[in-house]
């Protein structure tokens, strides 16, 4: 059956996408390609679904709230993948789709029958996107790796938090969602390829990698310096001033005028125009020689005036700088409603609810957010019926023998 497109917004509306992950790594590479109208079909394990099903805050009646943002825009279809006749009904489906998605421990779906070469037997154009928390090769290959473990060995823990505590964590599953979206690059890039070769590939994602390409020159400045990043709280060491500061209101402002132009424009808004000349901070590396002293003065500063006088006196001297927004914050904020990045969508079961839009913005063909994640097998008269043939009486018999 042809992918009818019509009710799908985006560049990827021609493409079908079989999901097999479960928890964030896979499935927000999914929502990230569905965003963008891929067609995402997300395989559940019958009378179970993905356990991000139970996870996060939860309105009052006990729904939880996590699962319709990561599994908006997809389809919901059960198979048991462990039984030889769901890994015939996934082959089936793989062959009249363009990309797999699956975040199981490497050699998981070998065992299942449903590795690349076998989805290459019968669709030579597949790509399959394997995300884990080691990568498909390696000693390390066969860990369970979860996102903590990846932002771990990929250098980002040891550096988030104040110096005076262990390493901390970002308050999100950043590895997770880093390997899903370089998931996603990879899916449209191996996609993009199959146009001149007509053949797939494989995309290996793993988790402590794409936390790795995100470290800016960490490696290499101990490889050739012999300097290792620390923990540094609320600074990057000797880059200043930029930090945050109190105001008199009891709120925190945060400020970036490290650059030379800027900082003259904080010194004129402070009403002290001489700082910009005096030899302390005149230059960049004259201000992170300074730093704790200039951190200082600019707080003293701050501290006499409430929040909104100073970030309209430091807008009127382009300076960049902004409050720390919290939920609240955005959803109360003009700019987020001019520019749409908080949408409304109705839920069949919670009413509306509003989530984060679509990122980034394409001018012709911009994605959207259609719907909220799918019941549990919501889809699969539509797929396993309409797709694959799969008639009422063979779909009944297949579910009592737990297959579907």
């Amino acid at each position: 059956m042809p992918i009818d497109p019509a009710d799908r917004q985006g560049p990827l509306n021609d493409l079908r996408v079989l999901e097999m992950g479960q928890l964030i790594a896979g499935p927000f590479c999914g929502q990230l390609l569905a965003d963008f109208g891929a067609e995402v079909i997300k395989l559940e394990q019958p009378g179970k679904g993905d356990p991000m099903r139970e996870w996060g805050a939860e309105k009052p009646h006990g729904k939880k709230l996590w699962f319709p943002v990561l599994a908006r825009n997809k389809k919901s279809v059960t198979v048991n993948a462990r039984e030889p006749e769901g890994q015939a009904i996934v082959r089936r489906l793989a062959e009249q789709s363009d990309i797999v998605v699956e975040n199981f421990r490497p050699g998981t779906m070998e065992r299942w029958n449903l590795g690349y070469d076998r989805l290459a037997e019968v669709n030579p154009g597949i790509v399959m996107v394997r995300v884990s928390g080691y990568g498909q090769t390696g000693p390390y290959a066969q860990r369970a790796g979860y996102g903590a473990i990846g932002e771990a060995m990929g250098g980002l823990r040891y550096v988030v938090g104040d110096p005076a505590t262990p390493p901390s964590r970002t308050g999100i599953s950043i590895g997770d969602t880093l390997a899903a979206t370089f998931a996603a690059l990879g899916a449209v890039m191996a996609i993009h390829n199959r146009r001149r070769t007509g053949r797939g590939q494989v995309v290996d994602s793993a988790i402590y990698e794409a936390v790795l390409a995100v470290m800016e020159c960490l490696v290499t400045e101990y490889d050739v310096g012999g300097y290792v990043r620390e923990r540094t709280g609320s600074i990057l060491p000797m880059i200043a001033p930029s930090n945050v500061y109190p105001t008199k209101d009891g709120k925190m402002v945060l400020i970036g005028a490290n650059q030379d132009s800027v900082f003259a424009r904080l010194a004129e808004a402070m009403e002290e125009p001489g700082l910009a000349a005096d030899e302390r901070y005149a230059t960049h590396i004259a201000r992170g020689n300074n730093q704790a002293e200039l951190d200082a003065r600019i707080a003293a500063w701050t501290a006499t005036l409430e929040a909104p006088a100073l970030i309209e006196r430091l807008n009127a001297h382009g300076i960049p700088n902004g409050d720390i927004y919290r939920a609240p914050e955005m959803l109360a904020d003009a700019h987020f409603r001019a520019r749409e990045a908080i949408v409304r969508i109705a839920d069949p079961v919670l009413g509306p609810m509003r989530m984060q839009n679509v990122a980034p913005r394409l001018s012709d063909t911009p994605g959207a957010v259609l719907r909220t994640g799918p019941a549990l097998g919501e889809h699969n008269a539509e797929i396993l019926g309409g797709l694959l043939g799969i008639d009422e009486a063979e779909r009944t018999r297949l579910a009592e023998a737990g297959v579907v």
